[in-house]
């Protein structure tokens, strides 16, 4: 069996989210303009805990940290945390962490006449057709990506 290199986006480390604690924080009822400012409003709407905002099925939800840019044009960057659904039924389309003989990966999953494969968004980069020999597993679907800015 031939060893399929995957030289490109990873996973570097996988976290569980940490339920047992609540972080609120304050939730305005005005959106931010991206355009013209808008004058300030002075109320809140109330409090937002980004546990119940980005993770619908906690027990089947976990974190990883990327490392690589094979998926720079779709908005993940090396250093980023990745929220992954592993309850969500993987469709074509979706951004996936797949394991291919043993190693992780993030990539787009496409499924065109009876082939599939991960689709890197990086012209650098090749897709990686799912043949019969390989070790291949979805891992599950990833929901969000959490990029700093700073």
């Amino acid at each position: 069996m031939k060893k399929i290199e995957i030289e490109s986006t990873k996973v570097s480390n996988i976290y569980f989210p940490d339920r047992s604690v609540d972080i609120e924080l304050p939730l305005f009822l005005e959106s931010v303009s991206a355009g013209f400012p808008s004058p300030a409003d002075d109320y809140l709407e109330g409090k937002l805990d980004l546990n119940d905002y980005l993770i619908m099925n906690p027990s089947a939800t976990f974190l990883v940290r990327v490392t690589g840019d094979s998926m720079t044009y779709s908005g993940i960057h090396s250093g980023d945390l990745l929220i992954v659904d592993r309850s969500l039924e993987p469709k074509d389309g979706n951004i996936v962490i797949a394991v291919i003989d043993g190693e992780l990966t993030v990539k787009r999953l496409r499924y065109v006449k009876n082939k599939l494969s991960l689709i890197p968004e990086n012209p650098k980069y090749k897709p990686i057709e799912i043949t019969e020999n390989m070790n291949f597993e979805v891992w599950g679907v990833v929901s969000t990506v959490i990029h700093p800015l700073i």
